[in-house]
């Protein structure tokens, strides 16, 4: 027997109908199975979550269990924070974990902390549970840092000596102006200086000794914490030490340059008084030889007197006895005869 295609569609259309009807009752026992616990946790702790909102976020591929954990436990402590920031601070890539329990323990230490701005320090890279922790519990740090090559501030009074100080600075951090504001780096520096223009300004090193604690106030009185995201709650001075005679070093460098450019100047002098010797025993010896090339020409004169007849053997005898009284004289003045 043979039936027409014409009557066996109504049966096959059914089919699909009841086939697409199991397959949207399974879809939505699956959803509520999967996700209802869920749902009914979040309703039942007051969380204002909704199960459209928990569908949505399984298909956003965010750790819905999580989501709504978090949403829990900032419902039970007094915080009410939207899913949808939850949700958009896990899709920035941020860290919820860390910034709901920041938020938890801000709310319990009274320190006004708002999401958005633990979402805007956590998103910088910054661990906001730590930051609320040190809101909480000051931090001391060492100035200068050991890390860094430096284990104290060495500074010199007006009297040369050198001043070496260890410092320690306990600090609270400010959560409310931590965007955008100086670190603890700045408060180190500006510390550090304060300290070295202290100590510079001081008359005496014993003044130091005597009151290191001066140093401090005048730092604290500075308010080196202006600007940053901290409070400076005491400024500690742990150790300080006498150094070097800077002064006494550079008075006594100062001593050997001198010495040094004076033995310079006195070898010019030197060298300059022996060149202008070197020119007198050159003039004296020039003029010895136009001496005796005057007296060369001596003879000539008298040779030529004689020829000319303007001279006679009488005369020539008389200038023959002046020169031997003379050689005379001279030799008894070099032998000391009276």
């Amino acid at each position: 027997m043979q039936y027409s295609p014409l009557l066996l569609l109504p049966v096959a259309i059914s089919l699909s109908l009841y086939l697409l009807l199991f397959l949207f009752i399974f879809a939505i026992l699956f959803i509520f199975l999967t996700y209802g616990r869920l749902y009914i946790n979040a309703i039942s702790s007051g969380a204002a979550i909704s199960f459209s909102k928990i569908i949505g976020m399984a298909m956003k591929r965010i750790d819905v269990k999580s989501m709504v954990k978090y949403c829990i436990m900032a419902k039970k402590a007094g915080i009410d924070i939207a899913p949808s920031s939850l949700e958009a601070h896990y899709l920035a890539g941020g860290n919820v974990d860390q910034a709901v329990h920041a938020i938890i323990a801000a709310s319990k230490a009274n320190i006004e902390l708002s999401f958005d701005n633990a979402c805007a320090i956590d998103l910088a890279g910054r661990n906001i549970f730590d930051i609320v922790k040190a809101g909480i519990y000051p931090r001391e740090f060492a100035c200068p840092d050991p890390a860094k090559g430096s284990s104290t501030l060495d500074a010199i009074t007006k009297d040369g000596i050198q001043i070496k100080v260890k410092v320690r600075i306990t600090l609270r951090t400010n959560i409310e102006k931590l965007v955008g504001s100086a670190a603890e780096e700045t408060i180190t520096a500006r510390v550090g200086e304060s300290i070295i223009t202290a100590i510079g300004s001081s008359d005496c090193y014993r003044k130091v000794l005597e009151r290191p604690d001066l140093i401090s106030l005048y730092v604290m009185e500075k308010k080196l914490d202006a600007d940053t995201a901290f409070t400076i709650l005491s400024i500690n001075i742990i150790d300080i030490t006498v150094g070097e005679n800077i002064g006494a070093k550079l008075q006594s460098a100062q001593t050997e340059v001198d010495r040094k450019v004076a033995l310079v100047e006195a070898e010019k002098r030197e060298k300059a008084a022996i060149a202008r010797q070197q020119e007198a025993k050159a003039l004296a010896e020039e003029s010895r030889v136009k001496i005796l090339t005057a007296e060369a020409e001596v003879p000539k004169a008298i040779v030529q007197a004689f020829r000319e007849g303007n001279m006679g053997i009488m005369d020539y005898c008389h200038i023959k006895n002046i020169e031997a009284d003379t050689e005379m004289k001279s030799a008894l003045s070099k032998q000391g005869t009276p």
